[in-house]
């Protein structure tokens, strides 16, 4: 076996372990887990487009807006981090346009922020949090590897080849029908499946989480970059490891929020209602 290979396979099997790990225990585990994250996505984000060279001041808002969501994740105050992101991302906005700065550093704020308040809000407290993040985990998961195989073995057109040239529509499909069954098993190892909703649920959050990979390509791509960073051995950033995973999470938060504003805004678990058994 190759040494990359095998740095690669090791590297996997511990990012899995803590993941699982941190869900699997809750509370502020889970939420320093979500706020490490969002950090390092938004430090690959700012280092990818060059923000700290392009505009050092405007920058420093988008570290603001981290420490101050990242506080919020962490010390309860939970239910009003969309307000402070939005708050922030206005901020940067008015900066860039009367600056002058880069668009990417509000691009940066909505996309690193999301992802902390996402991954908190769908774990919660509850024990229904813990299998709505399997969930998705297992959705993102399968979608990943399986479109990965299904390319490999029959390979076809092109999905995105300006963006992306090893994705094959015959892998985005083939990764979109497994994850919406891995979805589909979390969910009936624990409820009974009585409509539709949780496998268009899981068909949602996986074509998300192929979005969310493309997105992620055409960032580097723009940039010219091949990874978001060197922090993880073999498999390169947080960014490139996360970038399905973030875009599910911001699709379950909001299906969730607007299950919340269909049914008056009960004061029901994020993860209870986005399964809703």
């Amino acid at each position: 076996m190759q040494t990359e290979l095998r740095l690669r396979i090791i590297s996997g099997i511990v990012l899995a372990a803590i993941a699982l790990g941190a869900t699997w225990a809750g509370g502020t585990v889970f939420e320093i887990l979500s706020v490490a994250i969002a950090v390092l996505v938004y430090y690959e984000w700012s280092t990818i487009t060059k923000l700290a060279e392009r505009d050092f001041q405007g920058n420093a808002i988008g570290w603001l807006s981290q420490a101050v969501i990242a506080a919020l994740i962490l010390f309860d105050g939970a239910h009003i981090t969309l307000l402070v992101l939005t708050a922030f991302a206005a901020i940067a906005a008015l900066w860039v346009f009367f600056r002058g700065g880069s668009w990417w550093l509000p691009g940066g704020i909505v996309y690193a922020g999301l992802t902390g308040i996402s991954l908190s809000a769908i774990r919660g407290e509850s024990d229904i949090g813990l299998i709505a993040v399997f969930f998705v985990f297992a959705v993102v998961w399968a979608t990943d590897i399986l479109a990965y195989f299904t390319g490999r073995a029959i390979g076809g057109p092109k999905l995105a080849p300006r963006i992306s040239p090893g994705k094959t529509w015959s892998g985005a499909i083939g990764g979109t029908v497994f994850g919406a069954l891995a979805g589909v098993a979390v969910f009936m190892s624990h409820f009974s499946l009585d409509d539709a909703r949780i496998p268009l649920l899981a068909l949602a959050l996986s074509v998300s989480s192929q979005i969310g990979d493309l997105f992620e390509s055409f960032i580097k791509r723009r940039f010219g970059v091949k990874d978001s960073s060197k922090l993880i051995p073999g498999h390169g950033g947080v960014m490139d490891r996360v970038d399905g995973l973030v875009f599910a999470c911001f699709a379950a938060l909001l299906i969730a929020l607007v299950q919340v504003m269909s049914t008056g805004g009960q004061n029901v678990p994020l993860g209870a209602i986005l399964l809703a058994p």
